[in-house]
């Protein structure tokens, strides 16, 4: 395992941005790992075109993610295994105040990466683990792609929730280089990206993402797939909304993804 790759000085400073932070609790940390480390995990991505990548192409979001440990390299695996640890996941706990629990198999996480035009609709997150039966608490997200330019798009957005859907974008962040975004799932948390990436054809936007779990709330809404919202263009066209319902289905949801899913891969672990 790496020897404390996060530089925790930085996540305690933000962390102290966290709670009650609008439109839900989040913080942002800069420069979050060595900067060499960060290089390095970049490095590592398989190019684009790999076919290992799950594909995601719909009119709601178009990435590609993986989240097969076999297929990550020495110090990614290394990584995800330290922000799975007992001592990373308590310094979360104490942060947010309950305890958490990491999610070994990485469901919805891991390798995320978007090419020119990348789209990734608001929605909400999944609030029931299908395999664990937890709830979804945090995200942590963080960006490696150096020669990401703020030019080029790609900025996550949050926005305020009104009578169960996104209203006003209340904030964007830049996926700057070695930048980690933590944030609250269980909080109507609507995010997504604010704009599509615009960025030239050998530049890309690589994420590392890990999902953090807590036991399940009284009132919490039972989704196991993320519920996805129209962009403006988008509103009332009565395809799109049969897509959102369909990607929100835990049975259907793979009818909305374009690319055929490998025989020995259960799709149910690979999407959220």
């Amino acid at each position: 395992m790496l020897n404390h790759p996060v530089q925790l000085d930085h996540l305690q400073v933000a962390a102290q941005h966290f709670h009650g932070a609008a439109p839900f609790d989040h913080c942002v940390i800069d420069d979050f790992l060595n900067r060499d480390l960060a290089r390095q995990l970049e490095a590592e991505f398989l190019t684009y075109d790999s076919p290992k990548y799950f594909v995601y192409k719909n009119p709601l979001e178009d990435k590609k993610a993986l989240n097969d440990w076999n297929a990550f390299t020495p110090i990614t695996y290394s990584l995800f295994q330290y922000l799975a640890s007992s001592e990373f996941v308590g310094l979360l706990s104490q942060m947010v105040g309950i305890p958490l629990y990491a999610d070994p198999g990485l469901h919805g996480g891991g390798w995320h990466i978007h090419g020119p035009g990348g789209n990734l609709n608001p929605h909400l997150d999944y609030s029931i683990h299908p395999k664990l039966g937890l709830q979804r608490k945090l995200n942590l997200i963080i960006y490696v792609s150096e020669q990401l330019e703020e030019a080029h798009g790609g900025h996550l957005g949050f926005w305020a929730s009104e009578n169960g859907s996104p209203s006003q974008l209340v904030r964007e962040i830049a996926p700057r280089f070695n930048r980690a975004v933590l944030f609250d799932t269980t909080q109507n948390s609507w995010h997504g990206m604010s704009q599509n990436l615009v960025q030239p054809a050998d530049i890309y936007r690589k994420s590392l993402a890990i999902y953090y779990l807590c036991d399940p709330s009284a009132t919490v809404d039972p989704r196991s797939r993320a519920l996805y919202a129209p962009r403006e263009h988008q509103k009332n066209d009565p395809a799109i909304l049969e897509v959102i319902q369909k990607r929100a289905d835990l049975v259907r949801s793979d009818q909305v993804y374009q690319t055929p899913v490998p025989e020995n891969i259960d799709s149910k672990t690979k999407s959220e």
